[in-house]
């Protein structure tokens, strides 16, 4: 893609999200994140409606009795979104890549960030950390990460990237001291990430966004369908009119995606399903108000 045309695209994007954040996003935006941006200050008895997230582990266990961490306001938000370009992110069975609507996604959040008078930064990862934008404000600042987006999904995708989302949290948790608000976006097609996770959670406000398509989790009756993983390049030829391997397949897809959901609820994340065959902004929304609720 040439510079023209990414900046066709990019100016594509900016319109299509204006309204949005404008009419719709920013108010959510603002009523569950503002504010979110905290300093340690101390520790002080648990009371009941305190949020478990910040009980201090370890002050507890020497007091025998449950501490939380308080936290100060900063008068500024972080807000991080780690944005998968792996090779899977090209595929969409209904007319739009997973990638494209990460994409547009991330476009969103960061555009309501700055909206905000937050910070926004980048990671993209694939198997390897391929960018880091730092945080920083500005309408200038937001048009850049929309480019470097969809850069990274047009031409990094097309290149047999594999997913290691591990090494876009280990990077994270290096570069960032400050607590941020964290976007994971990534169809999480991916292992061994768990720990690092875990680690990100307890430094950060992390979300993560869980990019799907319903080809991916339920095969048609169509005969004999090759089917190709986008990052290794390999190939099988599957026979979709046995209904054991349609069953097989479906079951598994529904196994590991309640899994992931149990994880991420058990240790405290949100979690949001976006399917690249329905609206996102449904999701999105019912997500920033149930939030809202949450903390307010």
């Amino acid at each position: 893609m040439d510079t023209k045309e990414l900046l066709k695209k990019v100016r594509q994007i900016e319109i299509s999200i204006r309204g949005v954040v404008n009419e719709v996003f920013a108010g959510e935006y603002h009523s569950v994140f503002k504010g979110r941006g905290m300093e340690f200050a101390e520790v002080r008895e648990y009371q009941p409606g305190d949020d478990v997230r910040n009980i201090d582990w370890n002050v507890s266990a020497r007091m025998n009795h449950p501490f939380v961490k308080v936290f100060d306001e900063e008068r500024e938000l972080i807000v991080m979104i780690l944005f998968d370009a792996s090779s899977s992110q090209k595929f969409g069975s209904r007319g739009q890549e997973k990638g494209l609507i990460a994409v547009e996604i991330a476009a969103l959040l960061a555009a309501s960030a700055i909206r905000n008078n937050d910070k926004v930064g980048l990671i993209i990862f694939s198997d390897r950390i391929e960018k880091f934008v730092p945080p920083r404000k500005g309408r200038k600042h937001v048009l850049r990460v929309i480019r470097e987006l969809l850069f990274a999904e047009e031409e990094l995708a097309l290149q047999n990237r594999q997913t290691r989302i591990d090494v876009a949290l280990e990077y994270l948790n290096q570069i960032l001291k400050r607590r941020a608000t964290v976007f994971l976006i990534s169809d999480f097609l991916a292992g061994g990430f768990e720990k690092s996770l875990q680690v990100a959670n307890k430094r950060h406000d992390l979300v993560a966004l869980h990019i799907r398509d319903p080809l991916e989790e339920a095969l048609p009756n169509v005969g004999l369908l090759e089917l190709e993983d986008l990052e290794t390049g390999e190939v099988v030829l599957v026979d979709t009119a046995a209904t054991e391997i349609r069953d097989t397949i479906a079951e598994n897809a529904l196994t590991e995606n309640e899994r992931l959901e149990r994880f991420f609820k058990s240790i405290g994340v949100d979690y949001i399903d976006i399917y690249t065959d329905r609206p996102y902004l449904q999701p999105l929304t019912r997500f920033f108000r149930m939030r809202a609720k949450r903390f307010h």
